[in-house]
């Protein structure tokens, strides 16, 4: 999103041109039932329109234009725009998306060349990724934290998660060290000063969340 209006096609491919080995996206649940692919919980920010994305009927919504001129995609069009050429890390962004998004996944996997180590989600919602890890027992989860990364450490193993993903600002060698002794890898958000990425690998994290790849390289 450096470079394109995030989480649209545009910067789901200007990923893949910069050679990527992740990409992330978030989700809602619309009131027609789809999931789409947006960041805020409200329109204003991106786009031409207004009011909390949920309310919206995806009908409506294909009307909207964001910035830039893209329309906000359905988790299909990443899918399929992505074809399995990297893994995806769904984030639950809003409520009740964890069931319609394991169909969801789980037809790619079935039909159309995804596996299901393809794919990593989570959530700020621990309740979310609940949900989520009681529909399917199989596919990656990431606890997503904002605080203290180790505070994570319960729920992470409740879920059987693969990664804690903390705030870049929280982390230090030791406590980086200490997650990934408890067995869980470290995916840090959003680091886009390329000091701060080189710090982030002197700390010896699995990866990091950014809006500029081409810096992490």
């Amino acid at each position: 999103m450096g470079h394109e209006t995030e989480n649209t096609l545009a910067s789901i491919q200007k990923a893949l041109d910069l050679g990527v080995d992740m990409i992330e996206i978030d989700v809602f649940r619309v009131k027609s039932g789809e999931i789409v692919v947006f960041h805020d919980e409200r329109l204003e920010r991106l786009s031409n329109a207004g009011g909390p994305i949920e309310d919206w009927n995806y009908f409506d919504l294909k009307k909207v234009v964001l910035n830039g001129n893209h329309q906000i995609p359905i988790l299909q069009d990443v899918l399929k725009l992505i074809d399995h050429r990297v893994a995806l890390n769904i984030e639950l962004k809003g409520a009740n998306t964890a069931e319609r998004v394991n169909h969801i996944i789980a037809y790619y996997i079935k039909a159309r060349g995804w596996k299901p180590e393809d794919f990593l989600i989570s959530s700020f919602n621990w309740e979310e990724l609940r949900k989520f890890r009681a529909i399917n027992p199989d596919i990656a989860i990431a606890v997503l934290t904002e605080g203290d990364p180790e505070e994570a450490l319960p729920v992470a193993r409740e879920l059987g998660a693969v990664a804690i993903n903390p705030y870049f600002k929280n982390l230090t060698a030791e406590n980086v060290n200490s997650l990934q002794e408890a067995g869980f890898k470290v995916y840090t958000w959003t680091v886009n000063n390329k000091a701060d990425i080189d710090l982030m690998r002197q700390f010896g994290v699995d990866g990091v969340f950014t809006n500029f790849p081409e810096r992490a390289h």
